[in-house]
């Protein structure tokens, strides 16, 4: 398993190239609050939460599909988006927010590990320095 520190992440999260604007970001909760957060510092743009759900802490899916658990109570219409998760493995809940997402303009993806648009790792094995 490969283990990073959070100062890693931090600064790959600094050094990444991001050539495009957007107008929000939006975290899948709660795996991408703390990514969000740490990409807000770096664009100084809103965070909104999207909470979905299909595995439990431990990784084990826990429905068939995503999903939602409270309504979306963010304007998102005609927005361009960087939808952020901090983990993208089968491309399920993030391929679900696009779905939910589908009015926005530009839904960019960041991903800490996994293949997005914007990703920092792409490991099959990966601990994530501030789960305890």
């Amino acid at each position: 398993m490969s283990a990073k520190s959070l100062e890693e992440v931090i600064e790959r999260i600094h050094q990444i190239e991001i050539n495009e604007s957007f107008d929000m970001i939006v975290a899948i909760a709660n795996g991408g609050i703390i990514p969000a957060a740490l990409l807000c510092q770096r664009l100084n743009l809103e965070i909104n939460l999207l909470k979905l759900s299909l595995r439990d802490k431990y990784q084990q899916p826990m429905f068939d599909q995503p999903q939602l658990l409270e309504p979306i109570h963010f304007d998102f219409e005609g927005k361009r988006i960087l939808l952020v998760e901090d983990r993208i493995k089968t491309g399920a809940t993030i391929n679900y927010a696009r779905k939910l997402l589908s009015k926005a303009a530009v839904i960019k993806t960041f991903a800490v590990n996994g293949n997005a648009d914007y990703c920092l790792y792409n490991e099959s094995c990966f601990k994530f320095p501030w789960i305890l």
